[in-house]
């Protein structure tokens, strides 16, 4: 087991300028969502390089103010109707995964009326590139020691000890004394092993997703079904990994004593996913390879 590093927020000082690691994270998940997009487009016609700048573009600033705007209404309601400033307070952190997929649809819509294409054909040549967005983003949280898992007995050797978590780890060690024989003291603070959820999220949500959509996506498939594969993909893995993630603490769960707000706002997405796979199948249209390209 490991304790986590407690790496420095900042990850470069140009003189009086600091990139922060969750930026520099950001950045590197839309240069990579650029430059897989463009590969992309050289693969298929009817895309060209100034149509893929916009596009990511658009999924940039869905991510942005979705991600912060989704943060604030699924997870700070109260705090928005306390403060209505509280949402344009970005530099205290807060973003959603969930607001930010809403935020990109949105924004794919808008292309595809701009570019005259079928909101659909947006989607099915974006998806593949989110996945790798997904894995920086994860990365990031891990870096700031945030959004850790829950607390393991296991004993497993990739269990971790987050300093972050100490002030929360005390509440749990009051409330289960029994856990006291997992506790790690670190500089005067009881510590308890969790499950490096991030690295998970980053690995399953990430790495594994984009592999397999991109190979998916490489062969004809009918219009709609990739969308499909991603919101399963990223559906069944989140479902599941929140099993191993500490649940918000102003948050806990919501729904029968195990389901989280995580889980809640992820299984639409699973449903959604199987009805429009069993959908495009059904329909068999093809934007490329079969009957045509686009």
């Amino acid at each position: 087991m490991m304790i986590h590093p407690q790496y420095d927020p900042v990850a470069l000082s140009l003189g009086p300028v600091e990139v922060h690691w969750y930026g520099l994270m950001y950045l590197l998940a839309f240069a990579a969502a650029y430059g897989l997009a463009w590969y992309r487009s050289t693969k298929r016609d009817n895309w060209s390089t100034d149509m893929v700048s916009d596009l990511v573009f658009f999924g940039a600033l869905g991510v942005i103010l979705g991600g912060r705007v989704g943060y604030v209404l699924f997870y700070q309601f109260g705090e928005l109707l306390q403060n209505p400033a509280y949402l344009f307070k970005v530099w205290e952190g807060g973003m959603s995964f969930h607001g930010g997929f809403i935020g990109v649809m949105l924004g794919m819509l808008y292309f595809a009326r701009k570019y005259k294409k079928s909101p659909f054909q947006v989607l099915d040549f974006i998806v593949p590139c989110v996945p790798t967005g997904l894995l920086f983003g994860r990365l990031g949280n891990y870096i700031n020691g945030e959004l850790w898992g829950r607390v393991s007995d296991g004993g497993y050797n990739w269990l971790t000890y987050f300093p972050q978590a100490a002030a929360f780890d005390v509440q749990q060690l009051q409330a289960n004394p029994a856990l006291q024989d997992l506790a790690l003291e670190v500089n005067g603070q009881y510590l308890l092993p969790r499950h490096p959820s991030q690295l998970y999220e980053a690995f399953a949500e990430g790495l594994l997703l984009f592999l397999f959509l991109w190979w998916y996506s490489s062969k004809p498939r009918p219009r709609m079904a990739a969308t499909a594969v991603f919101l399963l993909g990223y559906g069944f893995s989140r479902f599941i990994i929140e099993f191993f993630r500490q649940p918000d603490i102003d948050q806990g769960y919501i729904l029968f004593g195990w389901m989280t707000k995580g889980q809640i706002l992820t299984a639409p997405m699973i449903i959604i996913g199987f009805i429009l796979l069993i959908y495009a199948y059904k329909r068999g249209i093809y934007d490329w390879g079969k009957q045509g390209a686009y």
